[in-house]
């Protein structure tokens, strides 16, 4: 009995809440769209243009993903990833956070979830932009697309904890893919991406004290000419998107076209001069081989002019031969 009327009261419980349930899904974590101009981090001028942009916050630490054009076959969509990491409520008070180690392991495990099915080289040469030095790797896929995936810590360095300043880090993680783009252009947009957020406290700075102007400047005795810069030439192009498209020479294999071969004449025989007939002798028509009714002289083949056989007539002994001798 006592069993009963305890199942109807937990009956009548749940009625009476199922009554006064609104039925309305809230959000749990704080995720939501935001528009262009609440970006913490712009691509730079000239693309990739910025498609949207997914904000999660929790406590002090604010992560975007902003999805960038992509005019790739490869599988997946171009981000550039911020977060910004502060000190959290449960640790206030212990100095600076420390420089987190890249781990390969991670990296590695990014690159194949952002790129998946192309293989990517890490570059062992030290690069660095204006908020400091980073890491990329690259490679092509299969189709000729040029893919690129780079990340970066920003961090001003350790504090003491009675300082109470640099407290802040940023990380960012930028993926590219693009049929037409090169190498170095896409390395344009890790060169000039820009970060546009900050903390609201100056203890949570992650980027330091601003730079000193150069020692040079308004120094006595330090000449500065027209033609010299002040800063360095960057090596490498920003933005890719408007730039001449770079068109891959297309190979078109045709079968082989054989040529006609002229055809070769037949050698002709050497050339046989004329017959020269031998010279008239007394009864040379009539000589006989000497076997008697052999065949006759004027049947043979003519003979060859030779020095032996060629006869040279005596001079004439009546004329001007005589006086000088030549006659006998």
């Amino acid at each position: 009995m006592h069993s009963k009327r305890t199942i109807a009261l937990i009956s009548l419980a749940c009625l009476a809440t199922g009554c006064t349930t609104t039925g309305q899904v809230h959000q749990s974590i704080g995720v939501e769209t935001v528009s262009s101009d609440k970006a913490l981090a712009f691509p730079p001028p000239g693309g990739p243009a910025i498609v949207n942009i997914v904000e999660r916050r929790h406590a002090k630490d604010v992560e975007q993903t902003i999805s960038l054009f992509t005019s790739s076959s490869v599988p997946g969509q171009n981000f550039l990833k911020v977060q910004f990491l502060g000190i959290t409520g449960s640790n206030p008070g212990l100095g600076s956070r420390p420089f987190d180690t890249i781990n390969e392991r991670v990296i590695a495990r990014e690159m194949a979830s952002a790129i998946p099915g192309v293989r990517l080289a890490r570059s062992a040469i030290l690069v660095q932009n204006s908020y400091g030095p980073f890491g990329y790797a690259s490679g092509q896929s299969r189709t000729g697309d040029t893919c690129l995936y780079a990340w970066q810590q920003v961090k001003a360095g350790f504090a003491p904890s009675q300082e109470q300043r640099n407290f802040g880090m940023v990380q960012v993680r930028i993926r590219l893919c693009d049929a037409r783009a090169t190498e170095r252009q896409l390395l344009g947009t890790v060169y000039g991406y820009t970060i546009a957020g900050h903390f609201a406290g100056a203890a949570l700075n992650p980027f330091g004290g601003p730079r000193s102007a150069n020692a040079v400047l308004g120094k006595p005795g330090e000449m500065i000419y027209p033609d010299m810069a002040p800063y360095r030439t960057a090596p490498i192009d920003i933005g890719y998107q408007n730039r001449p498209v770079v068109t891959r020479p297309v190979v078109v294999r045709r079968p082989a076209v054989v040529q006609p071969q002229p055809q070769v004449q037949p050698a002709l025989p050497p050339m046989i001069g004329p017959r020269v007939p031998l010279p008239d002798g007394p009864n040379e028509s009539s000589q006989t081989n000497g076997a008697g009714g052999g065949t006759s002289m004027a049947a043979q083949p003519p003979l060859a002019k030779t020095a032996s056989n060629i006869i040279v007539p005596l001079p004439d002994c009546n004329g001007e031969a005589a006086i000088f001798g030549a006659c006998r």
